[in-house]
């Protein structure tokens, strides 16, 4: 068997990435070896740093390389809304907007039994597991498991207190619309209020040119 080549090597891997082709893959292996080998080094260095110390959040299941992140130690805030999306962008994306104040719980990907991705293949019991679970964070840094809470639970799958709100912020894709149906319907008989993000027509845009089902969904969303 032919050995690989150090460029082929290098081609392959960054293929890994969504999106990118032979072509591009190339390209990018080019530049770095012609133009930056130093930002090649960095790069390297950088992946094999984050392959190895970013994990999960024991409460929230965002990337962090603390067991807790930042967000779910703020004590700023609102710990009774919990908002759900399908990945660390979709967080991401959410805290730029500076309007949502709360808690989050990141699946990590969503249904789609096309794909063969089903419950299990996400996060869905460990969101459920912390919406049932009530505990106390009294310093920001330690999580003591509630006496309510089953012998063979995680304590750190906990809440930091009681959610009140389950906000729904998978994306409008079918798989997104599924996930979150999912979710609403395991919801049902627990003492939560269940909400999905609002539809609607882009603030800026005109109704000549915005699709039918946008419009729809405005219109039976309206207030």
């Amino acid at each position: 068997m032919a050995e690989i080549h150090s460029l082929e090597l290098l081609v392959q891997a960054l293929r890994r990435l969504p999106g990118v082709g032979v072509k591009s893959a190339q390209r990018m292996a080019f530049h770095l070896l012609q133009h930056d080998r130093e930002g090649a080094v960095q790069l390297a260095q950088a992946l094999q740093h984050a392959a190895f110390n970013v994990k999960h959040c024991v409460l929230c299941h965002t990337f962090t390389e603390d067991d807790i992140c930042p967000t779910c130690r703020d004590p700023r805030r609102d710990r009774r809304l919990l908002c759900v999306v399908e990945s660390p962008a979709d967080q991401a994306a959410m805290e730029r907007t500076g309007a949502y104040k709360g808690l989050y719980f990141v699946l990590m990907g969503k249904l789609s039994p096309l794909d063969g991705v089903g419950p299990r293949d996400i996060g869905l019991q460990k969101l459920f597991d912390r919406i049932d679970a009530v505990t106390s964070f009294p310093d920001g840094n330690a999580v003591e498991e509630d006496a309510a809470l089953e012998p063979e639970q995680d304590a750190s799958l906990a809440p930091t207190c009681e959610v009140r709100e389950v906000i729904l912020a998978t994306n409008f894709t079918a798989e997104g619309e599924t996930t979150a149906h999912v979710i609403a319907q395991a919801l049902k008989g627990r003492p939560v209020q269940v909400t999905r993000l609002a539809r609607g027509v882009p603030v800026g845009s005109e109704l000549e040119y915005v699709d039918l089902g946008t419009i729809a969904h405005a219109l039976a969303d309206r207030r």
